[in-house]
């Protein structure tokens, strides 16, 4: 039990390195960052397996532990923070709604209906989408101002931003060599302007074959899919960086990054923002549709004088195979 204990050390340890190395030099050891909490709960198993015989060897687990705390912050947080509502805040939503399911991936057929429904519900005051498809269903005449990027040749996709403020300047980030990107927004409220910038990052494409029977030529497949898509993540997220430390607005960061919280890739585009699940939210923060695993593959990050009142991942709304991600924010003055 010990030799194993030291190998899943050896492999914390190693996972604990990873958001430091970039992808591209080390691709394979890379997907260790996906099951990084598998590792810290087995590890919490272990601790309580030696403690409960008051053996020394808990000290080996228990020290990582400590050492990955803030890892597990990422991972779970134990009480949400809902700060009392002021005039000046507002909401921001983020979501990836999987082309409104045009090929009927859930057995909905009512999905634009349900999406238009929680708008109305919930009333945010920005709306990003990931996965974009225009469609007359879907009601947001709540929103005045509107930014929509469409690629592609016969099936016009991309992102959206909506908005009841003001935008007064908009643009892209292009990414060499794919269908993603970031699309970014100014946005006018009262006497600030706002960047909102909303993202979708390379897909690791796994999705359709994390059910099947899994062989030794499956499993490479998956693996050389996940490494490539990483290595194409890093440079999209030292684009996105890039561009946003330029920029002298407050900003905010939201979207689809298609990465775990414990990667390179995060912890370029957050740099010195705040998560907004870490700052109020609670639970897992899932935003992923994956049953076996709670999957945080969305975000919402915000400059440090933007102050997170409210966050939740709206994981009871099955209208895609992501989330919502739904924050209340208030800009504060600079300190």
């Amino acid at each position: 039990m010990f030799y194993l204990n030291i190998a899943l050390s050896i492999a914390t340890f190693v996972a604990y390195t990873l958001p430091f190395l970039a992808p591209k030099a080390f691709p394979f050891l890379s997907v260790l960052t996906l099951i990084l909490p598998f590792f810290l709960m087995v590890n919490f198993v272990f601790f309580l397996y030696w403690l409960l015989q008051f053996k020394r060897q808990m000290l080996l687990s228990g020290v990582l532990l400590l050492l990955g705390i803030s890892f597990l912050n990422r991972f779970y947080k134990f009480s949400e923070v809902n700060l009392p509502e002021d005039p000046s805040d507002f909401k921001l939503m983020s979501y990836n709604v999987r082309l409104f399911n045009l090929y009927e991936w859930l057995p909905n057929d009512d999905v634009p209906f349900q999406i238009s429904n929680l708008l109305l519900d919930e009333q945010p005051d920005i709306l990003c989408l990931q996965d974009y498809l225009p469609n007359d269903d879907v009601n947001v005449n709540m929103f005045k101002y509107k930014l929509i990027k469409l690629e592609g040749d016969r099936l016009k996709f991309g992102q959206a931003i909506y908005s009841k403020f003001k935008i007064v300047n908009s643009g892209e980030i292009a990414f060499p060599n794919s269908f993603n990107s970031v699309i970014y927004a100014d946005i006018l409220k009262e006497k600030d302007t706002l960047r909102v910038y909303s993202m979708h990052l390379e897909s690791i494409k796994i999705s359709a074959d994390i059910n099947q029977e899994m062989d030794e030529k499956r499993s490479k497949f998956i693996f050389n899919n996940i490494s490539k898509a990483f290595s194409q993540q890093q440079n999209q997220s030292e684009l996105i960086k890039e561009h946003y430390l330029s920029c002298h607005h407050p900003k905010i960061i939201c979207g689809d990054m298609n990465n775990s919280a414990f990667s390179y890739v995060y912890r370029t585009i957050k740099g010195e923002l705040k998560d907004a699940f870490e700052e109020a939210g609670s639970g897992f923060g899932k935003s992923y549709n994956y049953k076996y695993y709670p999957a945080r593959i969305d975000y919402i990050f915000v400059e440090q004088n933007i102050e997170v009142k409210q966050f939740s991942s709206l994981d009871y709304f099955i209208q895609s195979d992501h989330f919502p991600q739904l924050a209340r924010l208030k800009i504060n003055a600079p300190e």
